[in-house]
């Protein structure tokens, strides 16, 4: 059977995405859905982008735009240069384009621009980099910057009564819009855990590759995931992003 399979925040380690395909025995029947961040701290920024550039030539793929990903687009447009984003990671990404030539640096950023805010699929699983606001949904939200830098879905679905149930006055009624949610943004390093979390119907993919974390991967119906080596120790002599 064909399987969805969700990928969290890649930050550069481009070494952690190889391992979690060869560990997840991904092959051209699956469907494969990115969350964003896929820049900005480890120093392969520019193999990460390459090589998602091919697989969608061969793959059924979905790419979210994260945050991260934004600031690279803006910095590739020449319209962007902020030493608050060179210190997130920002100037390990600069540092991987620098010998690369003026075609393919356009390439990637056709390749950003067509990067999707979320993605619902057929059996209402609604995947995004952070989160959204709007009672309505995302397709509503007001502003455009929550799909990337939300953090207020996550934090409530944390704080949910574990056996609430949905028909409960008490239920947030944006998490009722969808069977599933699955984010990424906010590292679940962030809570002592290296490992997808799951909370109400949220799950966050997260687990902390950009600082001193892994890499993950999770089949969508069974819940299976499979994760890289510790990222820190795939790149020695490194410090990835920062915590600024």
């Amino acid at each position: 059977m064909n399987r969805t399979l969700v990928i969290g925040d890649i930050h550069g380690a481009f070494r952690a995405l190889q391992q979690i395909m060869e560990r997840a025995e991904v092959t051209v029947n699956d469907q494969l859905v990115f969350l964003g961040d896929y820049v900005d701290g480890w120093s392969q920024s520019f193999e990460v982008i390459q090589y998602l550039i091919n697989l969608e030539k061969k793959m059924n793929c979905i790419f979210i735009k994260g945050n991260h990903d934004l600031w690279c687009q803006l910095w590739l447009e020449k319209k962007f240069d902020n030493e608050a984003w060179l210190l997130k990671g920002g100037r390990a990404t600069v540092t991987s384009y620098q010998h690369h030539s003026k075609m393919e640096k356009s390439n990637h950023l056709l390749f950003f621009q067509r990067m999707q805010d979320f993605y619902i699929d057929d059996n209402n699983r609604l995947f995004i980099h952070a989160g959204f606001s709007s009672l309505q949904g995302p397709v509503k939200e007001q502003y455009s910057s929550n799909y990337s830098l939300d953090r207020t879905l996550w934090e409530m679905a944390l704080c949910m009564d574990k056996g609430i149930k949905k028909d409960n006055l008490l239920y947030p009624k944006r998490l009722k819009l969808f069977s599933e949610i699955f984010i990424g943004h906010t590292p679940t390093s962030k809570y002592g855990c290296f490992e997808p979390m799951n909370a109400i119907n949220v799950w966050n993919l997260d687990t902390g590759a950009a600082f001193n974390g892994r890499l993950s991967i999770l089949d969508v119906q069974s819940k299976q995931f499979w994760q890289s080596d510790t990222v820190q120790n795939l790149y020695p002599g490194e410090t990835g992003r920062n915590r600024n």
